[in-house]
């Protein structure tokens, strides 16, 4: 049995610290970017020396992020990230039509100098203690110049970051960077180098073409093994849409045979020419196959760094929300009115996405931006090729506007979709790195998400909350799943200790709509006493005056410096409007148990 372990590629140097990387271990195969479970757990990112535990052979799949992956949860259990960098493709271009690369002389290749050694210093969130963060732990990786002071990474390679060095080939001297932008969908970080002596005599490489079968790839980096660069050489062996390890996403992947280790994250793969064809980020483990690596094609950095020029930060892939299933039975056609061998039917439509306001279950998809889309969800790719139809809706950015043909009642019709990144009802990771928390005479309230589950174990979350973490949709933009995450223990919560990771849905008697909901609701309540509804109809009641006035002390002895997170300082917006109520509870509509693992559905 292939065994997924979900370790990022970037070598540890402290060694008595273990890694974390919140990285999906079994991604969905079935369904492309959702909620959608595989049974196929060798995708890893390369693992580090030494690694903190993570979720590896999980016996519950994982969730997909995108909402777009056709057999995204397979996948990206046994992907691991390998920690390297990128660089800007302006400033520095060498001119390789007069230099090829020779292979008797590739040591002195200028265009080995554009790769460096990344040194990162990480402090991680402790999601079971949000009001803290983990000991330190440093790591290291690989980037390349792209020119204009900057330089390209992994996305794994900075994360939760607090210095980032980086040192040039050659030279002793280690210098400090910026993080200007992380994608951690596409898994790709934009760093920058202000000392003008870093630059110095520095040449950025130039991008290439996304290359064909069989053509020869070079991968550069500073893996384990020593401390100079190292070289590996190999052939394209498969060009598709890929689960991202890092991101639990689904974008265009580049398979090679060279060998990726920890630490080759962020290094910059070339073809014999000289130009950098992608970067590299994971690999593939499993028993039963070797030498399978993953680089992130030229397609996505360009589209990275298109967003952040756009935008001035990266605003991520966008989405069209909707559950597909194949085509491919022709009663199935017949019974529909599609008439040709063509089209995907909606399954399922996320209520966050404008899809939702467009099209219909039962709808067929025909086509995307006059682009016919095959009965098995495939779209045209360059010569005697095929793709995933999602990889269409990867090309775009958030905010555009695709067009669809589709069938309706045996209506043919055109409608169009604004486009945009998908709302996550438990995110993977946490914008801004700290998690939010509530503490309530020693009740601890935090937002449900996927490094708290690898964090807690999934055998303590319980499966109600693990079936909901992978399979429910977001009703809306803000919705948050909040649990109780612990019991401070203390004469005022007595019996109710042993409770921990429960969500709690309603406080006196009003549905919770996220964490600083429920805040906020507990800083206007006036009745005598708080009253906290949990699943399967459990009750917990504190009379309000004695528990505000006790969890002064409750904090002193516990050492913890706020009762709340920063971010519930601020004021309350309701993202329903004021005094909107929830129709339904929580994982009401979730996937069903017929649409895991089977590889007739997609997420678009």
């Amino acid at each position: 049995m292939a065994i997924a372990v979900a370790n990022c590629c970037f070598s540890v140097l402290n060694s008595t610290v273990k890694l974390r990387c919140s990285i999906s271990s079994q991604r969905r195969l079935a369904l492309p970017h959702a909620s959608i479970v595989s049974n196929n757990k060798n995708f890893k990112t390369p693992s580090p020396s030494t690694s903190k535990p993570t979720t590896a052979d999980r016996k519950f799949p994982r969730r997909s992020k995108d909402g777009g992956g056709d057999n995204e949860h397979s996948k990206s259990s046994a992907f691991k990230s390998s920690g390297v960098q990128r660089k800007d493709k302006k400033e520095f271009r060498l001119s390789f039509k007069e230099q090829q690369i020779d292979a008797t002389n590739l040591q002195d290749a200028a265009f080995l100098n554009a790769v460096v050694k990344v040194y990162c210093t990480h402090t991680a969130p402790d999601y079971s203690l949000p009001w803290q963060k983990q000991r330190q732990y440093t790591s290291t990786g690989s980037a390349f110049m792209i020119g204009e002071g900057k330089l390209l990474t992994n996305a794994h390679c900075v994360e939760h970051y607090t210095q980032v060095k980086v040192k040039r080939r050659g030279d002793d001297t280690k210098y400090v960077a910026k993080v200007l932008a992380r994608g951690v969908d596409c898994d790709i970080a934009l760093l920058s180098v202000e000392s003008e002596e870093f630059w110095k005599g520095a040449e950025p490489l130039q991008f290439g073409h996304l290359p064909r079968l069989q053509d020869a790839v070079t991968v550069v980096g500073y893996p384990l093994g020593g401390d100079t660069i190292s070289v590996t050489k190999g052939v394209v062996s498969r060009i598709e849409v890929t689960s991202y390890a890092h991101g639990s996403s689904e974008l265009l992947g580049i398979q090679i045979d060279a060998a990726i280790n920890p630490g080759n994250s962020g290094g910059p793969a070339f073809n014999d020419q000289g130009e950098c064809i992608g970067v590299a980020f994971q690999v593939y483990r499993s028993e039963e196959v070797e030498n399978i690596g993953y680089v992130i094609p030229t397609t996505v950095v360009s589209h990275f760094l298109d967003d952040y020029e756009r935008h001035g930060k990266y605003t991520g892939f966008p989405c069209l929300g909707v559950l597909l299933q194949k085509l491919e039975n022709p009663a199935l056609r017949a019974c529909l009115k599609v008439q040709s061998n063509e089209g995907v039917l909606v399954r399922r439509i996320e209520p966050t996405s404008d899809a939702y306001n467009v099209l219909k279950e039962g709808d067929v998809i025909v086509s995307f931006d006059d682009l016919n889309v095959g009965c098995e969800g495939t779209v045209p790719f360059r010569s005697n090729e095929r793709i995933a139809f999602r990889y269409l809706i990867s090309q775009k950015f958030a905010g555009d506007v695709a067009e669809l043909g589709i069938i309706r009642a045996g209506s043919f019709m055109k409608v169009k979709v604004v486009l945009n990144p998908r709302v996550h009802l438990v995110p993977y990771h946490i914008d801004g790195g700290q998690p939010s928390y509530l503490i309530i005479a020693g009740l601890v309230f935090t937002p449900l998400s996927e490094p708290l589950i690898e964090e807690e174990c999934e055998d303590t979350i319980g499966l109600k909350l693990l079936a909901k973490a992978r399979y429910s949709l977001a009703r809306f933009k803000g919705e948050q799943i909040v649990i109780l995450s612990q019991v401070l223990a203390n004469e005022l919560n007595i019996g109710y200790e042993d409770m921990g990771n429960q969500q709690v849905l309603k406080f006196n008697g009003t549905r919770i709509k996220n964490i600083h909901h429920l805040a906020h609701l507990v800083d206007s309540c006036k009745d005598k006493y708080l009253v906290f509804e949990f699943e399967d109809n459990y009750f917990a009641v504190l009379e309000r005056e004695t528990a505000t006035s006790a969890s002064t002390c409750i904090l002193k002895d516990y050492g913890i410096p706020s009762e709340r997170s920063s971010d519930l300082l601020e004021p309350y917006v309701d993202p329903l409007g004021e005094n909107q109520a929830i129709e339904q509870d929580y994982g009401d509509s979730p996937v069903s148990n017929l649409e895991i693992g089977v590889d007739g559905l997609l997420w678009a």
